[in-house]
């Protein structure tokens, strides 16, 4: 078996990588799941996950910094004005990726009853299957048949 490429590429510009440093924390896709549910208030989160108040204000602010979500204030009669969050149309690219993380989560962590929650199309009810189609439109069935190549950003490694 010889080399692997990707060892004559850096991995500096990595996206994955990138993305990672962002969602990759801990509680931070739980804070988006959240968003995605329609729990879009700080006080209402932390009853739901019991995310300790400091992380789940450091989560909320991570997203806000990378544009995922932005506040929109809101006030109940006789209260202060506060803050819901809500997805920006960046957060909202993100919908595909909970779903696939659910669906590997129901896969190989469901309780012996089945999963807590489905994704299902509104239009008919099915639920919501993940799955790779390639720019050419075939749908990808065997994994084993994608593989990495290097993309326009990538750069050879020094050394």
């Amino acid at each position: 078996m010889g080399t692997p490429a990707a060892l004559t590429y850096s991995a500096d510009n990595c996206t994955i990588g990138r993305t990672m440093a962002i969602l990759g924390e801990r509680w931070t896709f739980v804070v988006v799941r959240e968003i995605f549910n329609g729990v879009r208030r700080f006080d209402d989160m932390r009853a739901r996950t019991a995310i300790p108040r400091q992380v789940l204000s450091n989560r909320l602010n991570l997203l806000l910094e990378h544009e995922i979500v932005h506040k929109v204030p809101y006030r109940l009669p006789g209260a202060r004005e506060r803050n819901e969050y809500r997805l920006t149309a960046k957060g909202f690219d993100l919908y595909p990726v909970l779903v696939a993380i659910a669906s590997w989560g129901d896969r190989y962590l469901a309780d012996p009853e089945g999963p807590p929650v489905e994704f299902v199309h509104a239009g008919c009810g099915a639920q919501m299957q993940v799955g790779l189609t390639c720019a050419a439109g075939h749908e990808v069935d065997d994994l084993r048949t994608v593989t990495p190549r290097p993309g326009p950003g990538a750069h050879h490694r020094n050394g």
